[in-house]
């Protein structure tokens, strides 16, 4: 199964650029399909509200769900003090798989991580070139998994991609996208140094074209177990896997912080049972 792990969808409100303005499916559908392309995760656009962006996403989502996974988008300044509601209502309610924070909004706080730790879902976090960041995130966190978009760095900046890579081999818990990497020999460096179990493929849809993002991977030659990995395997294990949504009491208890403690409720997620507090 191929995964493209990173792409854009819905209407944003903030009118100043494409990526804030929207990130229509149709084209990008089409052009996935013919790549062979299985499944997208789905994050909204840059937006003023995202529980808006998120309940809009959620009906996208739930309209093709054989195609789109989707991760909540969260503002971690402005959404400071709600974003454990605003995840718990993502993973049990709209049945999203993961976090989307972007450093140009704001990096993520302890309580964006705290809520990924909790419900056991991967953090998507677009640094801006800002690597250093991850240092803190990934020692603190270490039972968090971190995606890194774009080796780093959207803006062709080879430093971040270098750092990057080294945080790749020293984080077991660090792991990178291929999405709008210009310079190809970082992401052959990224595989070489860190291992085909630390890189996704992704495309930074709809905006870039995920056929021709996914040749990328194809033209690195690898072996096809690797290949393999890249291109689906990975995020499957990161976000498809059992313990997906479903929180522990050992967990909760180092994660969750006292004001969020109330009395433990059940409910269902498909065929799993999650446990919210």
């Amino acid at each position: 199964m191929i995964i493209d792990c990173h792409c854009h969808a819905g209407k944003g409100d903030i009118l100043t650029a494409p990526w804030n303005t929207d990130a229509p499916l149709g084209a990008y559908l089409r052009r996935a399909r013919r790549a062979g392309i299985d499944r997208t995760i789905v994050f909204p656009a840059f937006h003023s509200d995202y529980e808006v962006a998120n309940a809009a996403l959620a009906r996208l989502v739930a309209r093709s769900r054989d195609r789109l996974i989707g991760f909540l988008f969260v503002h971690a300044r402005r959404d400071d003090g709600r974003i454990f509601e605003m995840v718990e209502r993502a993973v049990g309610e709209y049945r999203f798989r993961g976090i989307k924070v972007h450093g140009h909004d704001a990096m993520p706080t302890r309580e964006v991580c705290e809520a990924a730790l909790a419900f056991h879902i991967p953090l998507l976090v677009d640094v801006a070139g800002k690597t250093h960041v991850v240092e803190m995130l990934a020692s603190e966190f270490p039972r968090v998994d971190f995606i890194i978009p774009h080796l780093g760095s959207f803006a062709d900046d080879w430093r971040a991609h270098q750092q990057i890579i080294d945080q790749l081999v020293r984080f077991p818990n660090v792991y990178t996208d291929t999405s709008g990497v210009k310079r190809f020999d970082y992401i052959v460096q990224a595989v070489k140094r860190a291992g085909p179990g630390k890189v996704l493929f992704g495309s930074d849809g709809p905006y870039l074209h995920p056929g021709v993002e996914l040749y990328k991977i194809k033209m690195l030659g690898l072996p096809s177990d690797q290949e393999a990995l890249i291109l689906g395997g990975n995020a499957a294990r990161l976000i498809l896997g059992p313990d997906v949504g479903q929180r522990r009491g050992a967990d909760y208890a180092q994660s969750a912080s006292p004001s969020r403690i109330r009395r433990t409720r059940m409910t269902t997620l498909g065929e799993r049972r999650i446990y919210f507090s």
